[in-house]
């Protein structure tokens, strides 16, 4: 899944840590998310959507959609 997580948090100058600590996540799997590794949860995600105040939708997308 892609996701536009890295770009939403440098708009808002948080680092990873910025992000985890919000989420209440570790560092490391929020790179792991940014980096497509680990696709979240949907309670995470629906947690990364309510920090960003955005739609799920406007977070992640799914790459085989987007093809279609």
């Amino acid at each position: 899944m892609k996701n536009r997580l890295k770009v939403l948090r440098a708009e808002r100058d948080w680092s990873q840590q910025d992000l985890a600590d919000r989420l209440d996540v570790s560092r490391q799997s929020v790179n792991a998310i940014e980096k497509g590794r680990y696709d979240p949860s949907l309670p995470l995600a629906f947690k990364i959507a309510d920090v960003f105040d955005l739609a799920i939708e406007q977070i992640f997308t799914n790459p085989r959609l987007e093809r279609e």
